[in-house]
């Protein structure tokens, strides 16, 4: 009889383990990942590309807007301009050190504004266009028992991917708490949830479609949702990436002000 009841504990035991999620020991550390993720996809130059902007709505239908978007490598400023549509033509965002303006071409004047401003009234926002290092804003979450970090195996779709929570450390960060899904050979992102300091979950961005620029890959295509206002979304996409050097009066008030005359 003991014998028996050790046999079926034994089974149990190993039932347990085989269908219990791996703990974090076994997995790879959260930073090791973050690390992985800014060497392959930083791009230590200026860069210059197209966006296409889809933007759905539920209340207003689908708009389409294009931008041209200049960034500076040296202090992470940028500038974009919209190209179309005509309604919204030479209106532009301009981001240099803390400041964040938006101009309006039909007033012709500038408004201060903050990071997370929509972009064109869509759902990419301004910061989705800085080059800041993720580990810089956010730290590995840990479970409240065993400070484990929180990290699982799962599949995205067909595709083997990490799953692991993000706190943030930084106090200019729109999102409080982040949940990432990278996949397990090359720790790119795939999925991105972001939450408030409620733990409602705010946006959900799919990381579409990659290219390599120079060594290292770029999101060509992503789509923002928002969780917030359902049924809206925004899917944003670059062409015509080019690395030269800019020339640092492109990132000027009269510098976007000319261009959109």
């Amino acid at each position: 009889m003991y014998r028996k009841f050790s046999y079926v504990l034994l089974l149990i035991l190993a039932l347990t383990a085989f269908l219990a999620p791996a703990y974090s020991a076994d997995l790879p550390k959260i930073g090791v990942i973050l690390k992985s993720i800014e060497s392959s996809m930083e791009i230590r130059s200026d860069a210059k590309g197209k966006v296409a902007m889809t933007q759905q709505k539920v209340e207003e239908g689908v708009k389409t807007m294009e931008l041209i978007y200049y960034r500076r490598d040296k202090d992470n400023a940028f500038l974009m301009i919209i190209t179309a549509p005509e309604s919204d033509k030479g209106n532009g965002y301009l981001r240099v050190d803390e400041n964040f303006w938006m101009y309006r071409r039909n007033t012709r004047t500038f408004q201060h504004i903050n990071r997370d401003e929509s972009i064109g009234g869509s759902d990419a926002r301004g910061d989705d266009f800085e080059n800041r290092k993720l580990s810089e804003l956010y730290a590995p979450a840990t479970a409240e028992k065993g400070g484990r970090e929180i990290i699982s195996e799962e599949t995205l779709g067909s595709i083997p991917v990490y799953k692991f929570e993000l706190k943030a450390i930084a106090n200019d960060v729109d999102y409080p708490r982040k949940i990432y899904w990278v996949r397990r050979d090359n720790y790119l992102p795939l999925k991105e949830e972001s939450y408030s300091s409620s733990n409602m979950l705010m946006q959900t961005a799919y990381y579409l479609k990659y290219t390599t620029l120079e060594g290292k890959f770029v999101p060509v295509k992503q789509m923002f949702i928002d969780e917030f206002e359902k049924g809206n979304k925004t899917v944003v996409e670059l062409s015509g990436l080019s690395t030269e050097k800019l020339n640092d009066e492109i990132f000027t008030k009269a510098y976007l002000e000319n261009l959109s005359k």
